[in-house]
């Protein structure tokens, strides 16, 4: 693995761009917890309903929200190497 020191520039650069996608998935992931808990505080009945199988609404949308998170990270993980692998390319 090559060990190459970035310019304080390009180190910016890409620690922008990753700030800037992580706040956004971060708002993202907000909003649809936030649909959650709305639903939890203003109609939790709705959390009974019956949608797959037996499992209640309360349980997907649980679980929905725990495998959305990771998604969300191994995107992120994607997205961030992506720019760094740019950034590393436009250097040499």
């Amino acid at each position: 693995m090559d060990s190459k020191i970035l310019s304080d520039q390009d180190t910016e650069h890409a620690s922008e761009k990753k700030a800037k996608l992580g706040i956004k998935f971060f708002f993202l992931y907000l909003l649809f917890y936030a649909a959650f808990v709305i639903i939890g505080v203003l109609n939790y009945e709705l959390f009974a309903i019956e949608v797959f199988r037996g499992v209640n609404l309360a349980v997907v949308y649980g679980m929905g929200l725990i495998l959305f998170a990771v998604l969300l990270g191994i995107l992120y993980n994607y997205l961030c190497t992506r720019y760094e692998n740019q950034i590393n390319k436009t250097e040499e």
